[in-house]
């Protein structure tokens, strides 16, 4: 089967290499020519365990290439997806410039019929969007050729991606003909083989499940957040709440440990783009807005720990250290970071900055340049530190010799924002400690 995916983002990128791996031939379009030269080159120009290994075999073998030219390929593909981005809008809506760029090259191109897919987070109605765009400029070509549009959004975690590919729990597809379904599950049959898990809807169905997932997901991380600052308040244990509800198999274990805040791609740009679609259609999330408000406070949190265990003194002058950059672990992703905010709030508040993260330090570089310290490793980071936060939960973080970082650090005080380090050892150790949801 021969298909293309347009946009070689983290989505396209990973969409694109996992197929390959199935035996399709595919075509990964990008605009950006410097990426797709790198790409060919072997470079790649994101972070994700095992994707470098994954996309040079199947190039290697020849089921996977690189283009910038999207035109001189079209008519070769019997699946085209769109995995470009759709970043927010000033006003929180998704920008679909780019969704609807290629659907425009699509229409002016295409020869044959097709099914044309979006992958990409977009709201509902795109779908239609996508098919009267390219129906459009068939009708200037004044030529009769039949696609279809279908959607097929993409439920990849970042850091565990190729596994949530390879072995989905689900795949949903929205589609609006039977020859569009059966094309879609040949494709998708190589990574169903046990367990046949594709739930086919219709379009907008899929279009609203993908934010409704996210938003959902979003709600939970909040609403511990939230449970967690009360049980500072009234002397009780967050991770002991957790542990009583999750408990209850109607919640569920997943996305109740509270933390300093969810960042990422995709849960604040969906979060957003849901209320804005919402708004535009005369219906208010009261939920999803609070969630919002809730998480922007949480990102703060950890300064105001900070704060408050400096009471009566500046904070200015203070060397702090940081260990970790992402917003989560096992990526490079920076976007909405929790750490972004906190370097923000150090720097105006006078703070120096040491920082260490596994793989993000280069992402930080390019958009902060040198506000902060680069270190080494995890050690030389709290060098002379008067603090140190935990901001991303990298393995490598779990156990450190807090004896050699308490001999390197001015003031013995460390604040957990993901509360994976022991507050009994510690104490031991002769640490001041401070995490999430516990007094």
């Amino acid at each position: 089967m021969n298909i293309a995916i347009v946009g070689t983002g983290y989505v396209g990128l990973v969409s694109g290499a996992c197929f390959a791996d199935t035996g399709a031939q595919v075509t990964c379009v990008d605009v950006d020519a410097e990426k797709i030269e790198r790409l060919q080159q072997g470079d790649i120009p994101i972070y994700e365990p095992g994707l470098e290994d994954l996309v040079l075999k199947n190039v290697r073998a020849g089921r996977l290439k690189f283009t910038t030219s999207l035109a001189e390929v079209l008519n070769d593909q019997q699946i085209v997806f769109s995995a470009v981005g759709t970043p927010p809008d000033e006003d929180g809506s998704a920008d679909l410039t780019y969704v609807l760029q290629v659907a425009e090259t699509i229409g002016k191109n295409l020869n044959k019929y097709m099914v044309v897919v979006t992958k990409s987070t977009v709201p509902v109605g795109t779908a239609q969007k996508v098919s009267e765009t390219i129906q459009r400029e068939l009708d200037k070509r004044g030529v009769d050729v039949k696609f279809d549009v279908a959607s097929n959004p993409e439920f990849l975690k970042e850091g565990n991606a190729i596994k949530d590919f390879m072995s989905p729990d689900r795949v949903v597809v929205g589609v609006e003909s039977d020859r569009a379904k059966k094309l879609l599950s040949r494709l998708y049959k190589p990574f169903m083989m046990n367990n046949f898990r594709v739930i086919f809807m219709d379009v907008p169905s899929a279009e609203m499940t993908k934010y409704a997932a996210n938003s959902m997901l979003a709600t939970r991380i909040s609403f511990m957040n939230d449970i967690a600052n009360l049980c500072e308040l009234v002397g009780a244990d967050v991770n002991m709440v957790r542990q009583g509800i999750g408990s209850d198999t109607r919640i569920g274990r997943k996305f109740l440990y509270p933390g300093c805040g969810y960042g990422g791609s995709c849960f604040p740009k969906d979060v957003k783009a849901l209320i804005k679609t919402a708004d535009q259609n005369g219906y208010s999330m009261e939920v999803l807005k609070a969630v919002e408000r809730v998480n922007a406070h949480q990102k703060t949190i950890l300064f105001e720990k900070l704060q408050n265990a400096f009471e009566g003194e500046t904070l200015a002058g203070k060397t702090i250290a940081m260990w970790g950059l992402s917003f989560k672990p096992e990526t490079d992703d920076m976007r909405e970071s929790t750490a972004l905010v906190m370097i923000d709030l150090l720097l105006k508040a006078g703070c120096q900055i040491r920082a260490y993260d596994p793989v993000a330090m280069d992402e930080c570089r390019r958009r902060l340049g040198d506000a902060v310290h680069y270190c080494r490793d995890m050690y030389d980071c709290v060098l002379n530190a008067d603090a140190l936060l935990l901001l991303t939960e990298w393995k490598e973080f779990r156990l450190p010799s807090w004896e050699v970082v308490g001999k390197a650090m001015n003031r013995r005080l460390v604040i957990d924002g993901r509360n994976i380090f022991d507050h009994a050892e510690l104490e031991e150790a002769e640490f001041e400690y401070h995490c999430i949801g516990k007094k």
